[in-house]
């Protein structure tokens, strides 16, 4: 013998951990158990589920997008614009000027990536605090949204396109739920289960330790950029063709909703890190409260109250529990 003691955890920590990394489906279930009974007739229903699932794609893809920025240390705030102008351009390329889908998608999607790219520049390599950045070019391209649309809604989208994105497909969800559903594994396992994912979040704890480390800090910030603009772009591509038409004034709705689901998901399944599976059941999980309660016959304020609500609640779980690594780590 070494003489040397294992460690084993008892089961109240056991419980513990199970309960931090599975605490907001827990609720959830509990959640949706309160609505159950209080409208059986209506929430309890299958096509409850079905509008749940069907409605909040552009959400998830929006908070996806949102989360790769967060992963490596940076903020955001021009997502919602983003998701606005993609979801704009592409109506404008194909409804107004009849150019056919696949290049209307693909001009739109060069020029979010094109704006990522400014971001990323402006941030990364000038120097300049990303939540300043994206704030300023945010109301730009708030801006040029206005600008192309004439601040109009724009329709005249292509049927096959409005089709695609709203035809009921599999349990009656259309197929933009399953793509969102395939974009969110992908990121998961790039996160969690690649040297990529495990950069990004050395980089993120302390970005000069990680750059004495030999890895390629400004290029990985640089892609995360990136890649926000553009998923926010195909976010609002989404949006379009569900709407079936483009709503220059819709992008501002997607800022607080993705923020607060992504600061939820980072305290669940993966607590302390910004994860694709905790964003993914915190968009469903705040949906299915806001939800319960317009069944309810609450109107107007469920949205505000829950994301507003759940964004510093988040925040201060994570914070906490943070904190509480730390002194252990100590």
């Amino acid at each position: 013998m070494s003489g040397q003691t294992t460690k084993r955890r008892s089961p109240v920590a056991h419980l513990g951990v199970a309960v931090e990394k599975f605490g907001v489906i827990l609720v959830w279930l509990a959640v949706i158990v309160y609505f159950s009974v209080m409208r059986p007739d209506t929430f309890a229903q299958t096509a409850t589920l079905r509008l749940v699932l069907s409605t909040q794609t552009v959400v998830l893809v929006a908070a996806l997008a949102l989360m790769v920025t967060l992963a490596v240390g940076e903020l955001d705030l021009s997502i919602g614009s983003v998701v606005g102008f993609g979801g704009a351009l592409v109506a404008v390329l194909n409804g107004t000027h009849g150019l056919p889908a696949v290049p209307a998608l693909l001009i739109t999607m060069l020029v979010c990536v094109a704006f990522g790219a400014i971001n990323a520049v402006l941030v990364v390599y000038v120097g300049v605090q990303s939540i300043i950045v994206t704030l300023g070019s945010g109301t730009f391209l708030t801006g040029m949204t206005l600008a192309i649309t004439h601040s109009q809604v724009v329709t005249g989208i292509s049927p096959s396109v409005i089709s695609f994105m709203t035809t009921p497909r599999l349990f009656g969800v259309p197929a933009p739920f399953y793509c969102a559903l395939g974009l969110t594994a992908a990121m998961a396992f790039m996160l969690q289960h690649t040297p990529l994912g495990r950069r990004m979040v050395f980089i993120s704890a302390n970005r000069e330790v990680a750059r004495l480390a030999g890895l390629r800090v400004d290029a990985i910030r640089v892609g995360a950029l990136v890649t926000t603009s553009a998923v926010g772009g195909l976010a609002g591509v989404v949006l379009a063709g569900t709407n079936g038409a483009a709503n220059p004034q819709s992008g501002s709705y997607y800022l607080l909703p993705a923020f607060a689901a992504v600061f939820l998901g980072s305290t669940t399944i993966v607590p302390g890190r910004f994860n694709a599976w905790g964003t993914f059941v915190s968009v469903y999980f705040l949906v299915t409260g806001i939800t319960g309660l317009q069944y309810l016959g609450s109107a107007g304020w469920p949205e505000q109250v829950f994301y507003g609500v759940s964004l510093v609640a988040a925040v201060t779980v994570s914070h906490v529990v943070g904190r509480r690594r730390r002194f252990k780590a100590v």
